[in-house]
């Protein structure tokens, strides 16, 4: 065949009318391109949200150790720092505050000057006190003066009396006049001892003008200045402080917590504890029960524990938040034949519920992957489940939005 009509074959002819779509078509051509339309869209949306990762923190499932990671918590409560020694410090008597000596924040030593008031008065009532006693002590000597030479009157007058030279009545007024003044020395030795008790407690006054420390420890707050009036007695409205600063004594630190009466049973005297300060979540201070308060709280159904905490540091302060763990020892045969738990640890915080099953968010490669976990034993904030192996990063705190199959980018890993 020619090259000629094999083109010829190929040309369209136009002679024909071509065909028209009717309304019925039209319709369904709209459809299509709004179906058409409407994927694309939706197609676009599921992209870009499968696009955009979840930005979560991560941790690490730990293998358990033998007898578990230490003795096991069998309750956990929340309370404060409190200090068992602390004072707020005031005058003994009313008066105006010369000078202040102390800040917040400054160690004191006991015995250590805090302040001082206006002393005027007290002074004055000492040096009287001191003049009286010094009179008093030249009364007793002159008496005692006076005494001798009376004694000396009686011995010649009773040697005279043998050479009848003088009458018996002579020698009895001598003796009596020495009689006499026994009793007025005893008597103004007396005086002699009011007076010194007199200027004691001039002293006594005088020294309640300075403030000084009852013990050793660190100032807290200063509650008043210099020109303010203060005293012991709330009195004088809000003119007259009623302390001077506040100490606390920080080796007496230690925490409260309240227990609910319904667990108060796993709780006994000299109970090991685990506690994590709200402000170091990272930091474990080892304790143990002090003492179980006998009393219990009607409006919060709780008991108060007592802890004492067996590490003292400079980061502990009085009324930081603090949560609890109480810990029971293992047994002597666990001790002795110890045996590894199945599972992995993991936060606690990292299981949640979804359709009523516990699951964790594992994380592989960029995604979010439900696993499906059975928790058992708590070890402070972390769990030991069943489901997953150690090594595994998990999603702490998945938010409720995270479905399995999510992108997730890790914010920071923690162990």
């Amino acid at each position: 065949m020619e090259k000629s009509d094999l083109l010829q074959q190929l040309r369209i002819d136009r002679s024909e009318p071509a065909p028209r779509v009717r309304g019925g078509g039209a319709w369904v051509a709209g459809a299509l391109v709004a179906l058409l339309v409407a994927g694309l869209a939706g197609g676009g949306w599921w992209w870009l949200r499968g696009a955009k990762a979840v930005e979560v923190e991560l941790a690490t499932a730990q293998a358990p150790t033998a007898g578990g990671s230490g003795p096991l918590a069998v309750l956990q409560a929340t309370g404060y720092v409190t200090a068992r020694r602390q004072a707020t410090v005031s005058a003994q008597i009313t008066g105006t505050l010369t000078d202040v000596l102390i800040e917040e924040g400054e160690h004191v030593d006991q015995g250590q000057v805090l302040a001082h008031l206006e002393n005027t008065a007290q002074k004055a009532q000492l040096a009287q006190a001191e003049a009286g006693y010094k009179a008093a002590q030249a009364q007793l000597a002159q008496i005692a003066a006076q005494l001798a030479q009376s004694r000396r009157d009686v011995a010649r007058a009773e040697e005279l009396v043998g050479r009848k030279l003088v009458s018996k009545q002579a020698v009895e007024l001598a003796r009596t006049q020495v009689e006499a003044q026994s009793a007025q020395l005893e008597s103004q030795r007396r005086q002699v001892e009011v007076a010194h008790a007199g200027v004691a407690g001039a002293q006594v006054q005088l020294d309640y003008c300075t403030v000084r420390a009852p013990f050793a420890g660190v100032i807290i707050a200063k509650a008043a200045q210099p020109g303010e009036i203060v005293s012991p007695l709330s009195a004088g409205g809000g003119f007259t402080r009623t302390g001077v600063g506040t100490i606390v004594d920080m080796d007496s630190l230690e925490v409260e917590v309240d227990v609910n009466e319904s667990y108060i049973n796993r709780v006994v005297a000299k109970q090991g504890t685990e506690a994590i300060l709200d402000a170091y979540p990272d930091w474990k201070i080892p304790g143990h029960v002090i003492a179980i308060i006998p009393t219990a709280d009607r409006g919060k159904a709780t008991v108060k524990v007592r802890v004492a905490l067996d590490q003292k540091d400079a980061r502990i302060v009085p009324d930081m938040g603090v949560r609890v763990s109480f810990l029971e020892a293992a047994s002597k045969e666990a001790q002795a034949a110890p045996v590894v738990p199945k599972g992995a640890l993991v936060p606690a915080a990292s299981i949640v519920q979804r359709d009523g099953k516990s699951v964790v968010f594992a994380f592989e490669g960029d995604r979010a992957r439900l696993r499906s976990v059975t928790p058992g034993q708590a070890y402070a904030d972390l769990r030991l489940v069943e489901g997953i192996v150690a090594g595994t990063r998990v999603v702490r705190d998945p938010p409720a939005e995270l479905v399995d199959g999510a992108r997730i980018a890790a914010r920071a890993v923690s162990k």
